[in-house]
C-alpha cells in the first residue's frame, strides 16, 4: 500500500507525489482518497484508495531504470505503414497501460514519424502528452526539474 510522500504514476496523467490520505464524502458515500500533487501544472488528483489497482497507480521507477527508458528512445524505429487512425489507437492503448517502457515507445515512434513525415494534429498532441507523462516520471525518478527531463527526452533521439 502507498503512503504519504510516495512518488507514484497515475496512467494518462503522469507522475506525482502522495500529499495526503483523506476521507471525503462524495454523493453521500464516504471514502478514503490519496491526494496526489502533480508537479506539472500544480494539479491535484483524488484517487480512491479502494480503486488503486483498477486505475493502475504504481510506484515511480527507480533511478537505475532511467537509462533503460532512455535506451528505448534511442532504438531504431521502422515507420508504420498503418493509417494515422490505427497508429493513434495503438499508441493510445500503450499509454493507457501506464507502463514507462510503452510510453517511451510511443514517444520514440512519434518523434521518428515527426522527423520523417510529420504528424497529424492528433498525433502531435499525443506526442506532447506522452512526452509530459514520461518526463514527469523521469523527473521524479532522478530528482530533476521537468524541463531538464524534457531536454533529456529530446537529446536521446539525436
Amino acid at each position: 500500500m502507498f503512503k504519504v510522500g510516495d512518488k507514484v504514476v497515475y496512467p494518462m496523467h503522469g507522475a506525482g507525489i502522495i500529499e495526503s490520505i483523506e476521507k471525503r464524502e462524495v454523493l453521500g458515500d464516504t471514502r478514503k482518497y490519496f491526494v496526489l500533487r502533480m508537479p506539472v501544472g500544480e494539479m491535484k488528483l483524488l484517487v480512491p484508495v479502494a480503486n488503486v489497482e483498477d486505475v493502475g497507480l504504481r510506484q515511480v521507477i527507480d533511478g537505475d531504470l532511467v537509462q533503460q527508458v532512455l535506451d528505448v528512445l534511442k532504438q531504431e524505429r521502422r515507420l508504420s505503414t498503418a493509417n494515422w487512425n490505427r497508429r493513434y489507437r495503438a499508441h493510445l492503448e500503450k499509454m493507457k497501460t501506464g507502463d514507462v517502457f510503452a510510453i517511451a515507445e510511443v514517444v520514440r515512434n512519434l518523434m521518428a514519424r515527426d522527423r520523417d513525415k510529420g504528424l497529424s494534429t492528433g498525433e502531435r498532441k499525443m506526442l506532447d502528452t506522452a512526452s509530459q507523462i514520461l518526463a514527469s516520471e523521469l523527473a521524479l525518478a532522478q530528482n530533476i526539474e521537468q524541463e531538464t527531463a524534457l531536454e533529456l527526452l529530446a537529446h536521446s533521439q539525436e
